[in-house]
């Protein structure tokens, strides 16, 4: 599925009945129904009931199918009220004591990892967190393109903002917008799919070429006070959560893929 047909999709009448939403995702997956049914251990035949609306399937086996099509816990959710029952996943925000131990987890993270910089941020690219020195490196950007929310994709793609200093702007924001577009058809989240579109807009140079076979990632390259900072990046998530904010939550981290970067992020570090 494309990003316009994803839109397309999302721009419909959302799906009231559980056999809807399972024939939405089983597409979105690219299965057939006997594929699904031999995944998940049931008939193809009671698949195919479920589906039409024949047959009303059971919380466990929504579960089950829901997990077989790897669907958002917020849209498992969606899909075990459409079938008649409660949600199974909670959210909570981060603030909720019920979350005191994954928020000390990511605190950690972040914190551990300077001198290098590090943030979190939620399903829709918006910023949660980030350790101390991300900021200093978005310096002389100015004050109304940091406001809430603090979506850190738009301001990559802004030419007020990180696009003016970004290096590699073609390879970086390509980069970032196919990782955009593969959480689009993973997700069908029509927000997601409105980023996806409005980022597209910004003017972009071609890529110069193919990267370097000296890189083994895709470096992200700044112009920082004189000098050019290449990093490369990771994401992180976290591996078994059950509360939708957590399983929507990632970590990026970012390492200095340079001598020159490594020694200026030492010097730029707090002194506590």
């Amino acid at each position: 599925m494309n990003a316009h047909t994803a839109t397309a999709r999302a721009e419909r009448t959302q799906p009231v009945h559980i056999g809807d939403h399972l024939r939405e995702w089983r597409q979105r997956r690219h299965l057939s129904q006997l594929d699904l049914a031999v995944d998940a251990e049931v008939s193809a035949r009671h698949l195919s009931f479920v589906e039409t609306g024949r047959a009303t399937p059971s919380r466990d086996m929504v579960l089950k199918l829901a997990e077989r099509l790897d669907v958002p816990l917020r849209e498992r959710n969606v899909l075990l009220v459409a079938a008649g029952y409660a949600p199974a996943f909670p959210q909570r925000s981060l603030d909720d004591p019920a979350l005191k131990s994954a928020r000390a987890a990511i605190d950690l993270v972040l914190r551990a990892h300077e001198p290098n910089p590090a943030l979190a941020y939620d399903r829709h690219w918006n910023l949660v967190s980030a350790n101390r020195m991300v900021m200093p490196l978005l310096d002389g950007i100015p004050a109304r393109l940091l406001g809430q929310p603090f979506n850190i994709l738009r301001l990559a793609f802004h030419p007020e903002a990180l696009a003016a200093r970004t290096v590699n702007l073609a390879e970086w924001c390509s980069h970032l917008l196919e990782r955009l577009h593969r959480q689009c058809e993973a997700t069908a989240d029509p927000e997601l799919i409105k980023l996806y579109n409005d980022l597209r807009t910004y003017p972009l140079p071609a890529r110069s070429g193919p990267v370097s076979p000296d890189n083994v990632a895709i470096p992200f390259k700044l112009r920082h006070n004189g000098d050019v900072l290449s990093f490369i990046s990771t994401t992180m998530v976290f591996g078994t959560p059950v509360d939708v904010t957590l399983s929507e939550l990632a970590l990026e981290t970012f390492f200095p893929a340079d001598e020159l970067t490594a020694r200026r992020l030492r010097e730029m570090a707090p002194r506590d």
